[in-house]
């Protein structure tokens, strides 16, 4: 391949690895956050335990439990999913990088055989004369 069309191939890579890194970052954010709303609804959950009270009182709370451990399943499922895409934000970032590898191998096969050529250029030009038979 030619040198310059490898060098528009790596800068494409290059591109596609930082941003496949990006979606990475992002995804990990992701899940720090879902983590996050998922503890944060456990303790409002656990907050809501009941209490001596009248019966209006301990209606509220179980109503507002119940809506709290829905919320809480919610969370654990966006949590998975989130987990989910992050591994495949994982595995696209390798994958990218995989490719940038290959290029960069390519590249630098390339730079080689040209150095090759260029020693061999030098190899196969005509010997300089002695300016000066033997004294």
């Amino acid at each position: 391949m030619a040198k310059d069309t490898l060098g528009r191939i790596h800068r494409v890579r290059s591109l596609q690895l930082t941003l496949a890194r990006a979606d990475e970052a992002r995804a990990h954010a992701q899940v720090a956050s879902e983590a996050a709303m998922s503890a944060r609804i456990a303790q409002l959950a656990a907050a809501v335990a009941p209490t001596s009270g009248g019966a209006a009182t301990l209606l509220a709370q179980s109503h507002y439990r119940e809506r709290l451990h829905k919320s809480a399943q919610v969370a654990a499922n966006r949590l998975a999913m989130a987990e989910a895409e992050a591994e495949r934000a994982v595995e696209g970032a390798r994958a990218a990088k995989r490719d940038q590898s290959a290029v960069e191998k390519l590249l630098e096969r390339a730079r080689l055989e040209a150095l090759r050529r260029e020693a061999r250029s030098l190899e196969d030009q005509p010997h300089h004369k002695k300016r000066h038979g033997p004294c």
